[in-house]
């Protein structure tokens, strides 16, 4: 019976098992975990995957400046990714982005004449 179980074949993932910094959705995963991420200046990899989802809104990105100060990145600017400082990646916050009930146009909802 043990040479039964012989002819099973795992089928291996395309995604490499390794840091949660080393794919995109693993990158995401920590940031939102956490809040926010540090990356090394020269962890160019993290950096670039950070930047492609900056460009999608998924997260927010600041250069750290040597006094400890934050600069947030514009995505055109994060996308080159530079070496010479360290970033924060966050959530991105959107409080600003809801609407409540008073903040919506009531003539959306108003019936059009008949044309």
């Amino acid at each position: 019976m043990p040479s039964a179980h012989m002819n099973i074949v795992p089928f291996r993932s395309a995604r490499r098992a390794g840091s949660p910094r080393r794919d995109q959705k693993g990158l995401m995963e920590a940031v939102y975990t956490a809040g926010s991420l540090p990356i090394q200046p020269e962890d160019r990899d993290s950096k670039v995957m950070a930047a492609r989802l900056q460009v999608f809104g998924f997260v927010t990105v600041d250069e750290i400046q040597p006094d400890g100060t934050t600069r947030r990145l514009r995505p055109s600017e994060a996308i080159e990714a530079s070496t010479r400082r360290p970033w924060r990646v966050s959530k991105p916050s959107f409080s600003g982005l809801s609407l409540g009930a008073s903040e919506i146009d009531s003539s959306l909802f108003e019936p059009r004449p008949a044309i």
